[in-house]
């Protein structure tokens, strides 16, 4: 059989990844709507300051519990594509029951941690507001891991729309209920900068309880309900085993630590980032290439599952190509991103928050983002492509050595021992991004031909 041409695997990877984008795109849109409403009030800039810090540990926290429930996406699709029902139902068994029991430990884990905030040398002030909303925002891990297990199973069947209707729509209520709660609307009491978490932890919980009950009344999906029969024993597949777990955590946990390692390099610098006023620019800017980056995650997500797939059908070409396609739609989207930044960086910013003390520190911040929007597309869709041929240790090593030996040491050291404060520590994030994308590029390159 002839390959598949480049023009068809564009095409096929952007049928699947554009729902993913979008999916994607809803979750940073909910912090960028939190910034939003947080940004009209009078404390404005000491709330998204301590909504900065509170974010830097419950991000970093987050993404593990992501990375570990993307353990399921490659092998439903690899499944799929060998039409085998029993290990898809015997994976989703075991995927909810494993992604519950991360979310029930790291939650207990943020408990523990959330009073070290304290510890930082920020103002009182900022720290105890940082403490009280982690606090609220921390009770989202159980049904964020309902919501992803049901996520990667659908997108790991190659549906990939579902989740982007239902964040769609999860986003709709949290500006809504934002509207409400941080102003006082409908008779609610005026929260400030703590309705905004609120709104976040209930649309969230809307968000998960759809998705999973979309996974079990959905027609398509008649022929892997017996994955919640948790009390049934009549197969192989509805039996409760570690290997499935096995299979899929080591898939799983590479990649959570490889989205740690990547996150901590942004998140650690907000520890030692001076002044109120960069902290409020720092988590603005980043909000705004967090966008980016969502979008191209989502190409990552759909080369993960069309390499994924061609491994199945031990297609050698067809999964090489599968990943150098999302990877080429990566760079045009994130070159056109960086202009963006440049041409619009001073309007972008003042929408978050028009403080003129804030501003002289975002605006700048937008341009450093800008240099780096190629490395970082380059990275997260490859990061996708690698996950898709299994390929989680080594990447892990790639991904360590770029952000804590290359990256975040470069940032500390911009950052205060060259004083040039957030903007230095935005340097740092260059190098590091730049040393992980081409080191992905290469260990991808190098598998697939061999594959």
């Amino acid at each position: 059989m002839d390959p598949i041409s480049w023009r068809k695997h564009f095409f096929q990877t952007l049928a699947l990844a554009i729902p993913v984008c979008l999916s994607n795109v809803g979750h940073i849109a909910v912090d960028l709507a939190d910034n939003y409403f947080i940004g009209q009030l009078p404390e404005k800039t000491s709330g998204q300051a301590a909504v900065s810090l509170a974010g830097a540990l419950y991000i970093m926290i987050l993404v593990l519990l992501i990375g570990v429930s993307f353990g399921l996406t490659p092998i439903v699709a690899e499944a799929n594509a060998q039409n085998k029902k029993d290990k898809i139902i015997a994976h989703l068994k075991h995927a909810f029951i494993q992604n519950i029991s991360v979310a029930i430990l790291l939650f207990i884990l943020l408990m523990a941690c959330a009073p070290m905030l304290r510890l930082t040398d920020k103002p009182p002030a900022i720290t105890d507001l940082a403490v009280r909303y982690l606090n609220v925002m921390m009770l989202s891990m159980i049904p964020l891991s309902l919501f992803f297990t049901s996520k990667q199973f659908a997108e790991g069947m190659s549906n990939t729309k579902p989740a982007m209707f239902i964040t769609i729509g999860a986003n709709l209520l949290n500006i809504f209920l934002n509207w409400a709660l941080v102003f006082g609307h409908l008779g609610f009491h005026r929260m400030g900068v703590m309705g905004a978490c609120w709104a976040t932890f209930i649309s969230r919980c809307g968000m998960a309880l759809v998705m999973v009950m979309y996974i079990y009344f959905a027609p398509r999906y008649r022929d892997y309900r017996s994955a919640f029969r948790y009390w049934s024993t009549r197969n192989t597949a509805e039996k409760l085993s570690w290997q499935p777990i096995k299979e899929q955590l080591k898939i799983g946990i590479p990649s959570g630590l490889m989205f740690v390692l990547e996150v901590a390099a942004f998140s650690v610098p907000t520890l030692f980032i001076p002044g109120t006023p960069q902290l409020a620019a720092h988590r603005i800017s980043l909000g705004l290439a967090g966008m980016t980056y969502m979008i191209s995650s989502g190409l990552g997500a759909a080369a993960t599952i069309r390499v994924g797939h061609f491994l199945g059908l031990q297609d050698k070409i067809g999964l090489r190509r599968a990943g150098f396609s999302a990877l080429f739609l990566a760079l045009m989207f994130m070159f056109l991103s960086a202009i963006t930044f440049i041409v619009f960086r001073f309007k972008l910013t003042s929408f978050f928050n028009n403080d003129p003390n804030v501003l002289k520190y975002a605006a700048p911040l937008l341009f450093i983002a800008a240099a780096f929007q190629l490395f970082d597309g380059a990275q997260v869709t490859v990061q996708g492509a690698l996950r898709g041929l299994k390929d989680t240790i080594a990447p892990g090593f790639i991904a360590f050595f770029a952000y804590w030996i290359i990256g975040l040491p470069a940032s500390w050291y911009f950052c205060t021992q060259m004083n040039l404060g957030v903007q230095g520590a935005w340097f740092g994030f260059i190098l590091g991004l730049a040393a992980a994308s081409f080191g992905f590029i290469w260990r991808f390159n190098r598998l697939s031909s061999l594959a």
